[in-house]
């Protein structure tokens, strides 16, 4: 197959077209096929600075190896002392908030709604407000014990009416007339004869 097309290009009638710009196109070298070096710079200093960087990456290299190394040395301390992830998680949380704490941004935040809420203590309209809040609560209460003492009189006036003591009287009544009847009921159980007053009767000889 590679013979055939080999001999068709050769045999093509644009085979000079094809050679002519196939000689036009230059030869790329090493140094060509390097990216184009920024302008302002030198080929020295293009060649400095990727040096520069070469020793960059591999002192990077080696810094993440010394630091995985490190961090597993400190996650066997940590096992060997008993501490776990949640603890650091808490300790790294306090830390967060004391540093929070301590910022100006806090601080300058913390004074200002001191003063926004001393303004407002002191303002005309909470003294008003925290006023009329008082009396009403001083009002309630005085309704809610008249209340209670008109209920109570109620109630003792009525217990103290004839309506009320005819009532007392007739359920004092009835309840004797039960106590009665129920030993009256308990007594003709226990009788020695087991019929009453009823003599017996004797057996006739047939």
């Amino acid at each position: 197959m590679e013979s055939a097309s080999q001999d068709i290009n050769l045999n093509s009638p644009n085979k000079g077209l094809l050679s002519d710009t196939m000689t036009d196109v230059p030869v790329d070298s090493g140094a060509s096929a390097r990216a184009a070096a920024p302008e302002g710079l030198t080929l020295a200093e293009e060649e400095e600075l990727r040096s520069e960087l070469a020793k960059v990456e591999e002192e990077i290299g080696t810094l993440r190896q010394v630091l995985a190394a490190k961090e597993r040395h400190c996650g066997e301390l940590k096992r060997k002392l008993g501490l776990t992830p949640l603890d650091g998680l808490k300790q790294n949380l306090s830390k967060s908030w004391h540093d929070v704490q301590v910022s100006n941004a806090y601080l300058s935040a913390s004074s200002t709604l001191e003063d926004w809420n001393e303004k407002l203590t002191q303002s005309e309209a909470y003294k008003k407000t925290q006023e009329t809040l008082s009396q009403a609560g001083q009002k309630t209460s005085a309704a809610l014990s008249n209340v209670s003492s008109v209920i109570s009189r109620k109630l003792g006036d009525m217990r103290n009416s004839a309506t009320f003591k005819s009532f007392e009287d007739r359920v004092g009544t009835i309840k004797s007339r039960m106590v009665g009847s129920r030993e009256n009921s308990t007594d003709g159980l226990h009788s020695p004869s087991g019929a009453g007053d009823k003599p017996p009767q004797d057996n006739a000889p047939f």
